[in-house]
């Protein structure tokens, strides 16, 4: 994984120490999930949790692969613009079919990915200017209450790996 002194700063200097901070958060928890699943042996790659079905070596691609559309869904606030047609049920349904398509993904490819996306996401995060973070707009996800693009930031992007990693670890014990 990179982190954000491993790379040059974007070319527009407008991001803030906030987006800043929010894109290490997001390094951060990528990191730990990466390390974590890292070691996990095969056998721990293929565990199921609990509540949940879905194997530990899927979730970790599903965080890698939902980075984009959670920048996407901040950014989309960034610029003013309502988020509509994004339900619960809309998640739940990728999410079952993300299960299914990549029920025996690999570690590499997994890893990868999150690699990728993650530092992409940091990258896209720490564009934004604070007024970009604290516009607002409606949010169908969140029964069309008007939320702020850092609202959005830090309750998907920069919150997954960590929702997900303590979830891994309790039902692997480690």
């Amino acid at each position: 994984m990179t982190t954000a002194s491993d790379r040059k700063a974007p070319a527009t200097e407008r991001s803030s120490q906030r987006a800043n901070g929010l894109a290490d958060r997001l390094e951060q928890g990528a990191n730990a999930l990466a390390g974590f699943a890292n070691a996990l042996t095969d056998a721990e790659w293929q565990t199921r949790l609990p509540k949940d079905g879905r194997k530990i070596g899927v979730i970790v691609h599903h965080v890698a692969s939902v980075y984009p559309l959670e920048i996407q869904l901040a950014q989309t606030i960034a610029a003013g613009n309502p988020v509509t047609g994004v339900t619960m049920d809309n998640v739940h349904e990728m999410n079952a079919g993300h299960s299914k398509e990549f029920d025996a993904v690999t570690k590499d490819v997994a890893l990868d990915l999150l690699r990728r996306n993650s530092a992409a996401a940091a990258d896209a995060i720490r564009a934004l200017s604070d007024e970009e973070l604290d516009r607002a707009a409606a949010v169908s996800l969140y029964a069309d209450a008007p939320l702020t693009s850092q609202f959005v930031l830090e309750d998907h992007a920069v919150r997954h790996s960590y929702h997900h990693l303590a979830r891994m670890r309790t039902a692997l014990k480690k």
